[in-house]
């Protein structure tokens, strides 16, 4: 069946980055590692991460500045959820971080260069910068795009902020980047009220706004399939990551309209 997401233009094919290897890449991806409370696994710590490695599952992180720019292990921008502390990850230093402990857990918030000194190449890297406020500060994209350009391994960049995206683009244009979507970027009566021609514009507008130059896109699971028809009309040569793969139909339409998932709360 022809989607109606085929209708929008045409447009010429993105240049796709010389250094996304899908052989590496195109595998399931644990998010935020492979975490399970029950289990002593928290997200984005060590332990979940190393499971993951031990598993063969590629890894989907999270980075937060801290007060210097330091980028940190953290997906959240406030502390409270995890961590025994309180207020934003960005007014406190690097140190101040590494003496917090996560909850019922005698767990440190990694720095993203441990991350990369744990990981050695071993599986794919899957990185998503956070932007607590308007604007990513310089420094923290300065010190990612250092790290990741001299990491020895199989790496890639990604964000839902475009801007983001453009910078790492200029920063590291020899690592690999993404544009990461969510359905929030569609009007609220996109699925149920909109004609097919409304759909169509609407996500050639957001689909055809990313920085050029990027490798894949990761998308909410409930825009997958419609994704793949865009891209196959658009972008044929990037790759489809979908997130987060959680319930059986979730993993239904990865496995169809995807080239890899991004998942959690069971294993693939």
């Amino acid at each position: 069946m022809t989607s109606p997401i085929s209708a929008a233009p045409t447009r010429p094919r993105r240049q796709v980055a010389r250094a996304f290897d899908r052989k590496a890449f195109l595998r399931p991806i644990a998010h935020r590692g492979l975490h399970d409370k029950a289990q002593g696994r928290i997200e984005n710590t060590a332990p979940a991460f190393q499971a993951a490695i031990d598993k063969g599952y590629g890894i989907e992180c999270d980075l937060q500045a801290a007060r210097d720019g330091t980028p940190m292990v953290f997906h959240d921008d406030s502390l409270g959820r995890l961590v025994a502390a309180s207020g934003p990850v960005a007014v406190y230093s690097p140190a101040e971080l590494a003496r917090l402990r996560y909850r019922h857990q005698d767990l440190a918030i990694l720095r993203f260069t441990e991350l990369l000194d744990l990981v050695a190449g071993r599986v794919p890297l899957l990185v998503e910068v956070k932007v607590a406020g308007r604007h990513a500060p310089r420094a923290f994209l300065d010190k990612i795009a250092r790290e990741a350009r001299a990491y020895q391994g199989p790496i890639a960049l990604m964000s839902f902020d475009r801007q983001v995206v453009a910078d790492l683009g200029r920063l590291a244009p020899t690592v690999a980047r993404g544009l990461t979507v969510g359905s929030h970027r569609l009007p609220a009566g996109w699925w149920t009220s909109a004609g097919a021609a409304a759909r169509a514009r609407v996500l050639d507008r957001v689909l055809g706004a990313a920085p050029p130059g990027i490798s894949f896109l990761a998308v909410d699971v409930r825009m997958v399939r419609h994704v793949r028809a865009w891209l196959s009309a658009h972008a044929p040569d990037l790759a489809l990551f979908s997130w987060t793969i959680r319930k059986p139909r979730e993993r239904a339409a990865a496995a169809r309209w995807a080239d890899a998932p991004i998942f959690e709360g069971y294993e693939p």
